[in-house]
């Protein structure tokens, strides 16, 4: 928690990003059905600082929100951060699946997708706040803010069979885009990922950024992966989000 606040006070602090009476969402890891020590879910700790810092800035709703994969109910139990988060005021903690929850937007000059399906609740907030953990991913190399954006679109398996992944996860960071990154390097998950089990290694550190492509690769930077370390051009989806700017 200390180290997540000092992060963003680096930045100038949260109140520089959310302003009283304005809706926030919260973005972490929370897919899978594993406790913390696991390295798969972001530490309940990080998140639940994160969500009182926007509460102290004055946001009227903090909703910490994922589209799970595993069973539901276990995911957010397992995970602590509903539990850390039960007395932040104005926070809430919800998994999402309904397809009516989503609504179609136009993709851009997209490489591969010409739509996304996002999390309404996204499109209609003031504050969109990323917060993942470092971790590996078996078909994208790492899973990191960039990545974890999946989690607030409806059809996330189209991306690893239908379309080029590491396409579709730059052209998805062109349209959710969060004003905040805070990235929980406390223990990455340096192989097994995304869901584990594999090999944690602590890192003790949170990254704080206004830019999700500095942030994950500057996570790619200070970590170990697979047992080896990376350059974050060597990652497909960073360099690909890079180029486009």
């Amino acid at each position: 928690a200390k180290i997540t606040r000092s992060a963003v006070e680096a930045l100038g602090g949260m109140k520089r990003f959310v302003k009283p009476g304005q809706k926030v969402v919260i973005k972490p890891n929370m897919s899978f059905a594993s406790g913390p020590q696991r390295g798969a879910n972001t530490h309940p700790a990080v998140v639940r600082e994160v969500a009182l810092m926007c509460a102290q800035a004055g946001a009227s709703r903090i909703s910490v929100v994922d589209n799970v994969l595993n069973e539901p109910s276990s995911c957010l139990s397992l995970s602590k951060i509903p539990e850390l988060c039960k007395d932040v005021p104005g926070a809430t903690v919800n998994h999402v699946r309904a397809k009516r929850l989503f609504a179609e937007v136009p993709v851009k000059n997209g490489l591969q997708l010409k739509s996304l399906t996002v999390l309404k609740e996204v499109l209609e907030s003031d504050v969109l706040i990323a917060v993942p953990v470092g971790k590996t991913h078996s078909s994208a190399g790492v899973s990191l803010s960039m990545k974890g954006m999946m989690g607030l679109i409806h059809d996330r398996l189209s991306f690893h069979g239908r379309y080029d992944l590491h396409k579709s996860i730059a052209d998805m960071a062109s349209i959710l885009k969060p004003q905040l990154v805070v990235m929980d390097g406390t223990r990455i998950l340096s192989s097994g990922g995304p869901s584990g089990p594999g090999k944690v290694i602590p890192l003790n550190l949170v990254i704080a950024s206004t830019d999700m492509v500095a942030a994950d690769a500057q996570m790619v930077t200070l970590g170990t992966w697979y047992g080896r370390k990376f350059s974050p051009g060597q990652v497909r989806h960073i360099r690909l989000a890079a180029e486009r700017g």
